[in-house]
């Protein structure tokens, strides 16, 4: 029978990393399930406002607004944020 060590699992050479690197993952992993909630929480406020902007006799989507989003995430993030916030976008939306 094998035992897994921590020096396996992180791929560290040290404990010492090895010790690192799992409290980093920990906080990653914490981190996850933040970004996760507040992801589900933006969704939820995006229905509401879908919901408001149809029931007006308005469009599901906001092209306009949705380019302040891909402006704002590609300003903070680079390329790949324009990447993240149309994932985001469909997320909240669905394709269109």
């Amino acid at each position: 029978m094998t035992t897994t060590t921590s020096l396996d699992v992180t791929g560290a050479r040290t404990s010492e990393a090895a010790d690192v690197i799992g409290g980093a993952r920990e906080r990653i992993d914490a981190l996850d399930d933040r970004i996760i909630g507040l992801i589900q929480e933006r969704m939820a406020v995006s229905a509401v406002i879908q919901d408001a902007r149809i029931a007006s006799g308005g469009r599901r989507v906001n092209l306009s607004r949705e380019m302040e989003i891909l402006g704002h995430y590609s300003e903070a993030l680079g390329k790949p944020g324009t990447s993240l916030a149309m994932t985001l976008l469909e997320l909240c939306r669905g394709r269109i």
